[in-house]
């Protein structure tokens, strides 16, 4: 599994991220690539107690 504090996945993840385009093939189900980034950084915002309560 990736670690964010380890250097070396995360060059990879960038690496993987930097990679994606619109015509970009599903690999995360039925989502197209920008939900996919949005719902991945839903998940890191919450992690980093960045959304407010609702």
């Amino acid at each position: 599994m990736n670690n964010l504090f380890d250097e070396a996945d995360v060059k990879q993840i960038l690496i993987r991220l930097e990679s994606l385009s619109i015509n970009s093939k599903r690999q995360w189900g039925s989502m197209n690539v920008s939900q996919m980034l949005a719902h991945c950084n839903v998940s890191m915002e919450m992690a980093l107690v960045l959304l407010s309560s609702v």
